[in-house]
């Protein structure tokens, strides 16, 4: 479990077939063999490191899902380790899941971005939503994305601030919403089914 606060920029070093090499130092500490990292919002296991790299094998399902395969030498990474218990909760409860891919419609500052439609009902504003690991405050919901405002500390501490127009961002919504909404699929009239702009059918 994350929290969405980027701890540190890395840095893609390799991309060897399924083998991710990034570059990094802080998020290094404390690792040891099997530790979670988030990249960009997708939970990596470390499965080997140096004094300032690690590793991790990436799966064809994480590629087809997420924006990992279009990584390149050289290009900054959001990194977090997983929250500990006794840590402030400073974003939201990101697992590290990503559920799509945006593409950018809008850069920062008033970054706005397009999603899949089935996607939009688990968006509210002034709720939270991951993008590229980076936890953020809805402004707007559209019919087919959101929009949110990122202060300079975030465009200078993430990825977010390079992001151009038609670039692809990784993408969780907010699980406890998702959860939400199972639990009250059981409670509508047989037949009936969620409206893809929010469960109250708006």
């Amino acid at each position: 479990m994350f929290t969405g606060i980027v701890e540190e920029l890395g840095e893609v070093r390799e991309l060897d077939g399924s083998r991710l090499r990034l570059g990094a130092r802080l998020v290094l500490d404390d690792v040891v063999l099997g530790a979670s990292i988030a990249v960009n919002g997708c939970c990596l296991t470390v499965v080997e490191w140096g004094d300032d790299w690690w590793e991790a094998d990436v799966s064809d399902e994480t590629f087809a899902r997420t924006t990992l395969g279009e990584l390149r030498m050289g290009d900054p990474v959001n990194l977090e380790r997983p929250v500990r218990l006794q840590d402030r909760l400073g974003g939201h409860l990101v697992q590290g899941h990503v559920d799509a891919v945006g593409r950018v419609e809008a850069p920062a500052p008033g970054l706005r971005v397009r999603m899949p439609v089935e996607l939009t009902r688990f968006v509210v504003e002034k709720g939270s939503i991951t993008v590229d690991g980076v936890s953020l405050t809805v402004v707007e919901v559209f019919d087919d994305g959101f929009s949110v405002a990122l202060i300079p500390h975030t465009t200078e501490v993430t990825t977010l601030g390079v992001r151009r127009v038609g670039d692809g961002v990784n993408l969780e919504v907010d699980v406890m919403a998702k959860y939400a909404e199972r639990l009250l699929v059981g409670h509508l009239p047989p037949g009936t089914e969620p409206a893809p702009g929010g469960s109250d059918g708006t």
